[in-house]
C-alpha cells in the first residue's frame, strides 16, 4: 500500500472479506484493549474475532435474531436486537449472562461509558434509557425527545452523551445530575433520518472531548464545539454520496469516513486534506483499532473486512502521534488573544511512551513536581499543539492515560520541584473569546464592537445604540485586531504582533471639527497589547513588557513608565484616571494577588498605589470599569459587584459590595440557571447580559442588555423567635437601603470635596443626606411597632441620623410619641438638645 499524492487513490493489496453474517446491516466494535472484536448480524449468530490472529472466530449461538447494535467492554459486549431486548454476553466464557433491559420496540443503538459502568441504549421509543450494568434497576432517562433517537456517542469523560435524533437535530445531554439535562441543541448539523436508514447522522466525540463532528446534508463532516456548540472546521468536499460511518483516531490526528460513493476517505485532522482514497462498497460501519494501525469495517452484504496495515507509510507518524487537539477554528487552548489564553507549560518536559501516553505521577503531584522522565527523552508542549497528552475543557489533564508511578533519584527530584504560582491572566474587559469565527471585541453602554474571522483578514463592524448620535460602520481589517474599546468620541483598536509586524495601536475618532484623522502607532518589536483603555482624555495601552503608555486622543505619546506588579492584567480609565491591575506576592493558596494602582495623569498624582484587590480565594475579575460618576468597579468569577471607596485618599480605598447577582430574587426558586457578563454601571444600575443555561460569554445575535438596581448583601436572617413580626420582615429591606444610602452618599461627598463641584452635585449631596435620614426614620417607625422592649435600638437608630438642622430628629419624636412610647420621646429630645449645644459649641 503506498501513498502517492494527497487526494489520489490509493493501491492496496486486496483484502479478502470474511463472511460474517447474512446480507443487511452489519455491526462491529472493538473491545477497549484491542484484543478482540465482536461483530453481529442479522441471524442469530455473534461472532468473536481475536486480534493479529487468522483463526476461525468464537461463535455465540442461540442470540436474538436480526441484531441491530453492538457495544463492548474487556470482559463482556452487549447486544440490542429489533424485538426490543438488550442481552449481556461474556467474553470469558462466550456465555450469555443477563438480560440488561427490554424495550416496547426495537433496539437503534447502544452506548457504553467509558468505565463501562453504564450503558445508554436508543430504541424506536421517545426517549434513551441509562441503565447500570451492576444495578439494572438503576435507570436514566433522556428525555425531552420529539422523535426517536438514532445514534448514541459518550463523551470521553463519560459527563455527555450527543444523541442524534431523525429529527434532524443533535442533542447533549448531561449526566452530571440525578435527572440528565439537554444542555444544548445543534439543529442545521444532521440531516433528518429514519432510524432503519443505512445513512450514518452519528456525532462522534473527538477523543481530547472538546468537540465532536457530525455527517451533514451537503456529505461533509462538520466539527462542532461541545462547550458552546459553535461550527468549526469542516472537512469537505471529498464524498459524492452520503456518509455511512466515520470514525476518530485513537489519538484524534486521523478521521475515515465512508460513503455511498464506494470510497473510504482518510483525512487529516489539522489541515482537513484527504490524505488516500480506498475503494469499498456498501461500507456501513468502521471502528479504528485502539492502539494499531489497523481499521475494520462491515458491509451491507455481511462481510467483515480487517485491514493489519490500513495506513500509508507516509501517514503512519500522524498516528503514532500523541492526542492531538481538536480542529478548531480558533482553538482557546492555545490562543493568547483577548479573553483567552495558551496555558503555561513552563517548559515543562514530558515522557512518552510508544502508546501516546504520559509516565509520570498523578496530577495531583504533577502540578507540584513536574513530569518524571529522562531529560533527553522528552516532547515539549512550547508551542501548545496538545503533546502534553489528553486534557479535558479547562486544559487539565485526565488521568485516564497514566501508567504506575516511576521512581526517580533525589537529583531528578531537586530539578522538577520548582515552585510555580498560579497567576491571572492578561483580559480586555468588555471583550470575549472567539466562537467559531466571531468574537466580541466590546460590549458597553455606548455600543458594540464585534469581528468576523474571514481567514485571511477580519471584518470590523461598530454598532452604535443610539443612531442618532453615530452611524454605524463597517471595514476590512487586513491588521486582525483583537482588542477595542469605544465611547462617545473614537473607537480604539489594538492588534499583536503578526507576519513579522509589530504590534500596533489604532484610534479613530468619531467626529472633530477639521478632516478626521485616524492615528496608528507601532509598539517596539517583541512587546504586545495585554489591555488597552480610552478615556475622554487619554489613551492607555499596557503591554507585555510591563510597561504603561499613555497617549492624548490624537495619538501624541505622553508618559510611559513600567508597572511595579507584573505581569499586567488590565486596565481601564475615566476623565484624567486610569486603574491599572498587575500580579503582585503569592498568596497562601499558591495565586497571586492581584494589586491595582490609581492615578490621576493630568495632575500626576497617584490616589492609590499597589493596593489590593479584595477577592475571595479562588476568585477571578472578570470586568473592571470605571461608573458613569466615576468610581471603579469590578465583577468578579463568584457573581459579586463591588465599588471602591474613598479611593481618592490614599490608603483609604476598600472594595465594598454593592450587589450579589447570586442572591436575586430571580434565582430564588432554583429553576433558572443563568450568570451575568457586566457591562457597566449607570444611574446607580448594574447593567449586564443574561446569560442562559451553561454559557459563560454572550454572542450572536446582538444580545439585549438588563439592568438590576444595587442590592448590598446585608443580612436578612430573621428572629427565630417571632419570623412573621414587621420589623423581621420590613427591617431587613430598610437596613438594606440605610447601609446602599450611606455609601452612595460617602462616594458623592468625596467627589465634591476632591473637585470642583457644580451647582447640581452639591444640591445632590443634600438630597441624598436626607435619603439617608428618610430610611433611619422608616426603620425608627418599624421598632416603635414592635414595643417598648426595642426602645433601646430605636435610640440607637436615631443616633445615627446626620440631619443637623434637627428636623428629623424633631420627626423622630413624633414618630415615638405616635406609638406612645413616652420615655423614647423623653430620650430623643435629650438627644435633640445635645445635637443643638455640639453645633453651638462648634460654632
Amino acid at each position: 500500500m503506498a501513498l502517492h499524492n494527497t487526494m489520489t487513490t490509493v493501491t492496496q493489496q486486496r483484502v479478502r472479506g470474511r463472511p460474517a453474517h447474512p446480507s443487511g446491516p452489519t455491526f462491529l466494535t472493538y473491545t477497549p484493549n484491542g484484543k478482540k472484536l465482536v461483530t453481529a448480524g442479522s441471524n442469530n449468530v455473534i461472532r468473536v474475532y481475536e486480534t493479529d490472529s487468522d483463526g476461525e472466530p468464537t461463535n455465540i449461538d442461540d442470540c436474538q435474531e436480526n441484531n441491530t447494535a453492538i457495544a463492548a467492554t474487556n470482559d463482556f459486549f452487549l447486544a440490542g436486537s429489533e424485538d426490543g431486548t438488550v442481552c449481556m454476553y461474556s467474553l470469558d466464557s462466550f456465555t450469555y449472562e443477563k438480560m440488561l433491559t427490554r424495550c416496547t420496540l426495537p433496539i437503534r443503538d447502544i452506548a457504553l461509558s467509558p468505565d463501562g459502568q453504564w450503558a445508554a441504549i436508543a430504541s424506536d421509543e421517545l426517549e434513551v434509557k441509562v441503565v447500570n450494568i451492576a444495578d439494572t434497576y438503576r435507570v436514566l432517562y433522556l428525555r425531552g425527545l420529539p422523535k426517536p433517537a438514532k445514534h448514541l456517542s459518550y463523551d470521553p469523560s463519560g459527563t455527555y452523551i450527543a444523541v442524534s435524533c431523525t429529527d434532524g437535530i443533535v442533542y447533549i445531554y448531561s449526566l452530571s445530575t440525578e435527572e440528565p439535562q439537554i444542555v444544548r441543541k445543534v439543529d442545521g448539523l444532521i440531516r433528518i433520518l429514519e432510524t432503519e436508514s443505512e445513512l450514518s447522522s452519528r456525532a462522534v466525540w473527538h477523543p481530547d472531548g472538546r468537540a465532536f463532528a457530525a455527517p451533514t446534508a451537503t456529505r461533509d463532516i462538520q466539527v462542532i464545539s461541545s462547550d458552546d456548540g459553535e461550527r468549526q472546521r469542516v472537512f469537505s468536499g471529498g464524498h459524492m454520496g452520503d456518509v455511512t460511518a466515520l470514525a476518530w483516531s485513537p489519538n484524534g490526528a486521523l478521521l475515515i469516513t465512508a460513503a455511498s460513493d464506494r470510497k473510504i476517505l482518510l483525512w487529516d485532522t489539522k489541515t482537513q486534506k484527504v490524505l488516500a482514497r480506498y475503494d469499498h462498497p456498501n461500507v456501513i460501519n468502521m471502528v479504528w483499532h485502539p492502539f494499531d494501525n489497523i481499521v475494520s469495517f462491515v458491509t451491507l452484504d455481511g462481510e467483515l473486512f480487517i485491514y493489519p496495515t490500513f495506513l500509508p507509510s507516509d501517514a503512519v507518524p500522524l498516528l503514532e502521534k500523541t492526542l492531538q487537539s481538536a480542529p478548531f477554528i480558533r482553538d482557546p487552548l492555545t490562543e493568547i488573544s483577548g479573553n483567552s489564553r495558551k496555558p503555561l507549560t513552563n517548559g515543562v518536559k514530558v515522557k512518552v511512551d510508544p502508546r501516546g501516553k504520559r509516565r509520570g505521577t498523578p496530577d495531583t503531584l504533577d502540578d507540584i513536581l513536574g513530569p518524571i522522565g529522562d531529560e533527553d527523552d522528552f516532547v515539549s508542549d512550547d508551542d501548545g499543539a496538545g503533546y502534553l497528552g489528553e486534557v479535558n475543557g479547562y486544559g487539565k489533564r485526565s488521568n485516564g492515560h497514566l501508567d504506575a508511578i516511576d521512581v526517580f533519584d533525589s537529583k531528578r527530584r531537586a530539578i522538577y520541584q520548582a515552585f510555580q504560582p498560579a497567576i491571572h491572566d492578561s483580559f480586555q474587559p468588555g471583550s470575549t473569546p472567539w466562537r467559531g469565527n466571531r468574537k466580541y471585541l466590546c460590549l458597553n453602554l455606548i455600543g458594540f464592537v464585534w469581528t468576523v474571522d474571514q481567514d485571511t483578514h477580519h471584518t470590523v463592524t461598530v454598532e452604535f445604540y443610539d443612531r442618532e448620535f453615530q452611524r454605524d460602520f463597517h471595514f476590512t481589517d487586513p491588521y486582525l485586531y483583537d482588542k477595542a474599546c469605544l465611547n462617545k468620541n473614537g473607537t480604539l483598536f489594538s492588534c499583536p504582533p503578526a507576519n513579522g509586524n509589530p504590534a500596533m495601536v489604532f484610534y479613530r475618532p468619531h467626529e472633530t471639527w477639521t478632516t478626521r484623522a485616524d492615528w496608528r502607532t507601532q509598539l517596539p518589536a517583541g512587546e504586545d497589547v495585554t489591555s488597552i483603555s480610552l478615556s475622554e482624555s487619554y489613551i492607555v495601552v499596557t503591554t507585555s513588557a510591563n510597561y504603561v503608555r499613555i497617549f492624548t486622543l490624537h495619538g501624541t505619546p505622553f508618559r510611559i513608565y513600567r508597572q511595579k506588579t507584573s505581569p499586567t492584567v488590565t486596565c481601564a480609565s475615566w476623565r484624567d484616571y486610569i486603574l491599572t491591575m498587575g500580579n503582585g506576592p503569592v498568596g497562601g493558596d499558591g495565586s497571586t494577588k492581584l494589586l491595582y494602582t490609581i492615578e490621576n495623569i493630568k495632575r500626576d498624582e497617584v490616589c492609590q498605589s499597589e493596593d489590593i484587590v479584595a477577592l475571595t480565594e479562588g476568585a477571578q475579575v472578570k470586568s473592571v470599569f470605571f461608573s458613569d460618576s466615576g468610581d471603579p468597579c469590578i465583577y468578579d468569577s463568584t457573581g459579586v459587584l463591588l465599588m471602591l471607596q474613598h479611593w481618592r485618599t490614599p490608603g483609604q480605598a476598600r472594595w465594598v459590595p454593592v450587589l450579589d447577582t447570586k442572591q436575586l430574587e430571580r434565582l430564588a426558586t432554583g429553576k433558572k440557571e443563568e450568570t451575568y457578563w457586566p457591562v457597566a454601571v449607570a444611574q446607580e444600575k448594574f447593567h449586564c447580559i443574561i446569560l442562559k443555561g451553561g454559557d459563560q460569554y454572550p454572542y450572536f445575535p446582538k444580545p439585549l442588555l438588563s439592568e438590576f438596581d444595587f442590592k448590598m448583601p446585608v443580612s436578612t436572617s430573621a428572629p427565630q423567635e417571632k419570623p412573621e413580626t414587621s420589623a423581621a420582615l420590613e427591617g431587613p429591606k430598610l437596613e438594606e437601603s440605610f447601609v446602599r444610602s450611606s455609601l452612595l452618599l460617602s462616594l458623592l461627598e468625596d467627589l465634591v470635596t476632591s473637585t470642583n463641584a457644580t451647582h447640581a452635585q452639591r444640591t445632590e449631596l443634600s438630597r441624598r443626606e436626607v435619603e439617608v435620614d428618610k430610611a433611619l426614620l422608616q426603620l425608627l417607625n418599624v421598632e416603635c411597632r414592635e414595643g417598648e422592649e426595642r426602645g433601646m435600638k430605636a435610640l440607637e437608630i436615631v443616633g445615627l441620623m446626620r440631619d443637623r438642622g434637627g428636623k428629623m430628629i424633631e420627626a423622630a419624636g413624633k414618630v415615638a410619641g405616635r406609638y406612645g412610647r413616652t420615655v423614647l420621646q423623653e430620650k430623643i429630645g435629650e438627644l435633640a438638645e445635645w445635637r443643638l449645644m455640639g453645633m453651638e459649641d462648634d460654632e
